[in-house]
């Protein structure tokens, strides 16, 4: 289905993405970035809280490392302001970088299994599946927090693969 140099292409461009991010988010007062939005997880800080969260309890359940603890209705708070969240989020990146890297280049194959709190069971799904959902997941909750960004005024992040840089 998907190859480990897959899964580094897709933990570089969520690098890039997120650098980016960082960037137009540092713009914001902290009002803008905590008024309601009516986005699914409210706020800008929240939703972009929601994608660290994210990130993080699927790069615990692939390396095995420490997890962010919580909940989905959690995730909206992980982080109390920017501060906290930009080295946080660059710490999850390279975590993301580095396990993409000891993928190789071979196709990923074979189950992947762990307990879904949100499900309140185990669940075990093909693991190429569970590392393109952890890629899409980012994604998804980028184009929420793009959106977001252009409606207070902002610039946004360039996020067309095909533009980013060879080395990020």
């Amino acid at each position: 289905m998907i190859t480990g140099a897959y899964a580094q292409e897709m933990a570089q461009y969520n690098q890039w993405q997120n650098s980016q991010l960082s960037e137009f988010l540092q713009d914001l007062t902290p009002e803008e970035l905590t008024k309601d939005r009516g986005a699914f997880f409210g706020s800008i800080m929240g939703t972009a809280n929601h994608l660290l969260w994210g990130n993080w309890i699927w790069i615990s359940r692939f390396d095995k490392g420490a997890g962010p603890g919580g909940g989905i209705p959690d995730s909206v708070s992980l982080c109390a302001d920017l501060a906290e969240w930009l080295p946080i989020c660059r710490t999850i990146d390279a975590r993301i970088t580095g396990w993409a890297k000891s993928l190789g280049k071979d196709l990923l194959t074979g189950d992947f299994s762990w307990f879904s709190a949100a499900k309140k069971t185990d669940v075990t799904l093909p693991y190429a599946q569970c590392v393109i959902h952890m890629f899409n997941h980012q994604t998804h909750h980028r184009g929420q927090l793009h959106q977001m960004l252009t409606e207070v005024g902002s610039a946004a992040p360039v996020s067309d693969l095909v533009f980013m840089p060879k080395e990020v």
